[in-house]
Formats: structure tokens, sequence, C-alpha cells
């Protein structure tokens, strides 16, 4: 390269790092992290958990984005997803993706949930074991990291204890 070409390059970095502003951290949003797990045991077999537990979940999953969705459902596949489609045109939200499917034995959710629109991201692993004869020990293990006020982790904890224990559980018991 010669002095000229040198000089050249020198100066457009020089001037590419002009005014430009480094960005300030919102002191009142830290990073934060958060983890948490639950365990319940359920009448049936992990294979029979596990369809309760995805396909239409709209019989016992009650926090929505919209009214009354067209179809609220998980999708159990990678690359599937868990969907709240608001009507018949096919507006929705996609509040997790799925990125591990296996049926009976686990289910992991990437995704913010009802926190869509912040700098969240959170992981759920639904693991499903035998636990007797009939009977399925489903474990949530669930992460979390992002910005958001110190109240958020908890608030997420006790939204899931509210689908596990006062929802789901009576809805698999009530079913299978």
């Amino acid at each position: 390269m010669n002095k000229t070409n040198l000089f050249f390059l020198v100066g457009l970095l020089a001037l590419a790092s002009c005014g430009r502003e480094q960005p300030v951290p919102n002191p009142n949003l830290p990073p934060t992290t958060f983890t948490f797990q639950m365990n319940l045991n359920l009448p049936g077999t992990p294979e029979a958990v596990y369809d309760a537990i995805t396909g239409d979940i709209s019989g016992w999953w009650d926090h929505k984005f919209s009214e009354n969705p067209a179809k609220f459902y998980i999708d159990p596949k990678p690359g599937g997803g868990f969907y709240e489609i608001f009507d018949g045109s096919g507006d929705g939200v996609l509040h997790a993706s799925v990125i591990y499917a296996q049926r009976g034995k686990l289910l992991r959710l990437d995704g913010p949930l009802g926190l869509s629109g912040k700098a969240v991201t959170m992981v759920f692993s639904l693991s499903f074991e035998a636990a007797g004869d009939d009977s399925t020990r489903l474990s949530l293990d669930a992460h979390g990291s992002g910005e958001f006020e110190e109240n958020v982790p908890g608030l997420v904890e006790n939204v899931w204890k509210h689908f596990l224990f006062e929802r789901f559980k009576p809805f698999v018991e009530g079913r299978l």
C-alpha cells in the first residue's frame, strides 16, 4: 500500500469515528438474568401429558393478547412455535419458537411470551418422566435474561405456577 492510500484510509477512519456517540446504558434497566425450576406430578403417560401441553392449548392457557383468538396452539416440532392467531386473516403473534421437541421427553421453547417487544430472551424446557405406572413428573426449567425491572423474574415465575398448577394440572386431571 502506498503512502497516499494509507493517508486516505487513516483519514476515512478518523472521519468515520467523528460524531459517534457511545451507547449510554439505562440505569433503570440493568441487564438481568434469572432462573427457576418447578415440578409436578400428573396422571397419564409422558406421551399423553406431552400431547396435552401441545397442540390446542386454549383449554388451559389463559393469558392472551387478543380476547378471543381464532387459534391458540403449540406446534411441537423443531422450527414450530407457540402461536396465537387473532383472526381468519392470519394476524397474530409468535410467543415462542420450538427449538427442541421429543414427544414424551422434552419440549424447549425460546421466546419472550408475554414480554413481546422487550429486549428479553427466555428459554423454557419442559421435561416429561414416567413416575409410576400411569403418572408423569413434569419439570419446568426456566432461564431468562435481558433488560427488565427487578420484579419481572418473580412475575414470570408466578405466571408459570398459575399455568402449571392452577390451569394445566386441573385440565389434565379432567381430561386424562
